[in-house]
């Protein structure tokens, strides 16, 4: 156990990258590294957008209600001024940052700061989506994970979006969205075609 903590406190600097349909627990997975870290003796810092306030304006919020402070952002220019000192970054939601984020990122563990960020891979429409996949690209460790499909109960490919907003950004929760797998999802708009 204490080789195990050894080795975490003396990582070189990298991106994590973790990424998937909403519901499959990135912002879970994000809050165990970084409680790990602090565990690890680390200086850890978790940023979130700040147009992100479906739980709470400032702490980092999981669907199951697991919970880590965090200092929210307008642009990701603002991770450089405020990460000084720190050995881990976490950023949350970076779907919604903007696409300068590859290179704080990169500058980041450059610096040799360990960076982990969760964030949807794909939009309602199965399109790449914000920075997710150029930095997917350029990370040294992609974990991608899957929610359920509500449907089938086959892996999750897709965030399905349940309310009629063609706005590609929307908050929302099991009201709005709902996880399906590519073949449930393609069912889904041939009904909404009709």
């Amino acid at each position: 156990m204490v080789e195990n903590l050894i080795v975490e406190a003396h990582r070189p600097g990298r991106i994590e990258v973790i990424c998937g349909s909403m519901f499959s627990g990135k912002t879970e997975e994000l809050i165990r590294r970084m409680k790990r870290a602090k565990f690890a003796k680390q200086k850890v810092e978790i940023f979130k957008p700040a147009i992100d306030t479906r739980y709470s304006e400032e702490d980092v919020v999981s669907h199951d209600q697991n919970s880590i402070h965090s200092t929210p952002i307008d642009a990701s220019g603002a991770i450089l001024l405020l990460a000084s000192d720190i050995d881990v970054v976490g950023i949350d939601e970076a779907q919604f940052l903007d696409d300068n984020l590859v290179d704080v990122c990169n500058e980041l563990a450059n610096r040799g700061i360990r960076v982990i960020i969760a964030g949807l891979d794909m939009d309602f429409k199965g399109v790449p989506f914000g920075p997710i996949p150029a930095l997917c690209a350029i990370a040294d460790e992609v974990t991608k994970v899957h929610a359920i499909c509500v449907k089938c109960g086959a892996l999750a490919y897709v965030s399905h979006r349940l309310v009629a907003d063609e706005h590609r950004v929307m908050l929302g929760e099991q009201s709005e969205y709902e996880p399906l797998c590519r073949a449930c999802y393609q069912k889904a708009l041939k009904e909404e075609k009709k």
